[in-house]
């Protein structure tokens, strides 16, 4: 469906690698916008972005004020005493597109009755900052996803929750060396018309940061209607599944044996934030589970993928070699299949003992005997498909400080994979939805989290998930998830040890639900997903664009 917007208009940047951006011939009413621009050393591009909707953008070729860069931060320090006198490219590229933007709404207000723009982050942010500036009249939302001294102060592990009510914003900024991309953050929030947030906590933040709270909060969403249904989940699942189960195979089966009709599979896909994302307490809580199960003697085993990039030398030449291995059993039988079948029904009918030489020609058991012989090792099974530097690692270290070591008689297995899951990695060959869709659990204990989309995807594939109440996902959903299908981490203002033991709870009395529990969880996870449907969250936007425009109009 086309939006319904006519005059609604994306702004970026121009790259001539922009395979997405179809150009369009420009609208009769924005050319002496264009044209103004263009005197000014800037090149206005219009067309279509090409993604759901067909929304129109204009890219903004802004090289030929480049030479200008220093007079506009001398600018900016004078009218909002924003710092950036050791600033590099990384802060000066965003300030010349974002004020060819600014100037671009400028002389747009010319023309155009009734203008507002939405800049998100600080990075856009000087489109505002300029058009207050030059008073032109429009009206302007700025919207952060993360402060950037919020991010900056979690990211240095500093507490920053018990920071929050006695800090000196200015002085950390310049301890952290964010500075001046947190006075343009501070100057955007102070001086725009409507100031928003994409969470509860990040309000909490920006207020004790930034000196404002914010007046709408515009939670991030998803089309639900792009996810699977809950019935197509299931089939994604089973299918996704068998892909796991032949990694599990090669992974730990040389080693030892278990019985995946007892097995489960949980997951945590993230960035390498060792503390912010939770990583740390996800850890700690799996080392009380694998106690538990072995004191317990269960036959329930569990294993956790850690689908985290970080650095590495290439994968481990023994997962390829036991990969090849097991493919070479499974295509002997294969292509053995039409006589097994015979012989099976043969011993059936004459109640003859089955055993596997007498089921296989001799020829075959004799080659499938020798490929069982090279698949076997000793030891244990790694804890990375990778070569990555586990002496000092954080999960590979804490991994075994907790006691997930991968033995016989563990039962929570750890598989650190610190590659991305594009499809093509080499061995478990999924992408990350369908990586996720074949597990039965996604956990993100996160710290700081502004918001969180994993969860949320996770759930939008009916997998159950877990996530806090220091995620801006987390504080939305909470009201709605007493019944299963999310789970709440409550974390904020309590000690990592009753979090750890919370979160233990968690995972523990999901891996001890049956089957029907289970699905009935991926059945409340997938509705829960919808409350965060674009087809309701907009609805915030909009209160935020009529808001700002009432304020800047002066009308009630």
């Amino acid at each position: 469906m086309k939006h319904s917007f006519k005059e609604y208009y994306l702004v970026g940047p121009y790259t001539s690698k922009a395979d997405d951006f179809s150009p369009e011939e420009t609208p009769a009413h924005l050319l002496p916008a264009f044209e103004a621009l263009s005197k000014e050393g800037i090149k206005c591009h219009f067309g279509v972005w090409r993604i759901k909707g067909d929304p129109h953008a204009i890219l903004l070729d802004f090289s030929g004020i480049v030479p200008r860069k220093n007079d506009l931060k001398k600018r900016y320090w004078e009218a909002y005493k924003v710092d950036s006198l050791r600033t590099g490219w990384d802060f000066e590229e965003p300030m010349l597109w974002s004020t060819a933007a600014g100037m671009l709404a400028e002389e747009m207000a010319k023309t155009i009755p009734k203008l507002s723009i939405h800049c998100h982050e600080w990075m856009s942010g000087f489109a505002l900052l300029h058009t207050k500036q030059v008073k032109a009249p429009v009206a302007t939302v700025f919207t952060t996803h993360a402060t950037m001294l919020g991010r900056a102060i979690a990211g240095s592990n500093r507490d920053l929750y018990a920071l929050l009510p006695t800090i000196n914003a200015d002085e950390m900024a310049y301890t952290l060396g964010v500075e001046s991309k947190h006075q343009v953050e501070r100057a955007c929030a102070q001086t725009t018309d409507i100031f928003t947030t994409v969470s509860e906590i990040t309000g909490m933040e920006a207020e004790k940061l930034l000196g404002r709270k914010p007046e709408v909060l515009v939670h991030n969403g998803l089309d639900i209607d792009k996810f699977p249904t809950i019935e197509d989940t299931s089939i994604r699942h089973i299918a996704a599944r068998e892909f796991i189960r032949e990694f599990l195979t090669y992974h730990f089966f040389p080693y030892y044996h278990f019985e995946l009709d007892h097995h489960l599979t949980y997951f945590i896909l993230a960035r390498y934030e060792f503390r912010n994302k939770g990583i740390d307490l996800f850890i700690q809580a799996l080392g009380k589970v694998n106690e538990r199960l072995k004191a317990e003697h269960s036959k329930r085993t569990i294993s956790v993928f850690f689908w985290i990039p970080a650095r590495n030398s290439g994968i481990k030449t023994e997962f390829l070699e036991n990969k090849n291995f097991l493919r070479h059993i499974k295509h002997l039988v294969e292509a053995e299949k039409e006589e097994i079948i015979d012989r099976i029904v043969t011993m059936i009918v004459s109640q003859e003992k089955m055993t596997v030489p007498a089921i296989l020609s001799e020829e075959a058991y004799e080659r499938l005997r020798q490929n069982a012989h090279h698949f076997r090792r000793s030891g244990d099974p790694p804890l990375s498909t990778h070569h990555i530097d586990e002496e000092h690692d954080d999960m590979a270290v804490a991994c075994r400080r907790y006691g997930l070591n991968n033995r016989e008689d563990d039962r929570v297995k750890v598989i650190l994979y610190p590659v991305y899951l594009d499809g093509s990695d080499g061995l478990l060959n999924l992408s990350s939805e369908d990586a996720l869709s074949g597990c039965h659990l996604g956990v993100f204990p996160s710290y700081y989290e502004p918001w969180g989309y994993t969860p949320l995807e996770s759930a939008a594939y009916g997998v159950p998930a877990v996530t806090t109440d220091m995620a801006g996902f987390g504080r939305f959903i909470a009201p709605h998830a007493d019944k299963g299908g999310i789970f709440i981490l409550k974390r904020m203002n309590r000690p990592n040890e009753e979090a750890v033991e919370d979160l233990f709870r968690i995972l523990y009395d999901f891996a001890m639900l049956d089957h029907k529990d289970r699905v009935r969880n991926k059945q409340q996870a997938k509705e829960l997903s919808a409350l965060a449907d674009w087809s309701k969250l907009i609805q915030n936007y909009l209160t935020a664009h009529t808001l700002a425009a009432a304020k800047a109009r002066g009308t009630p």
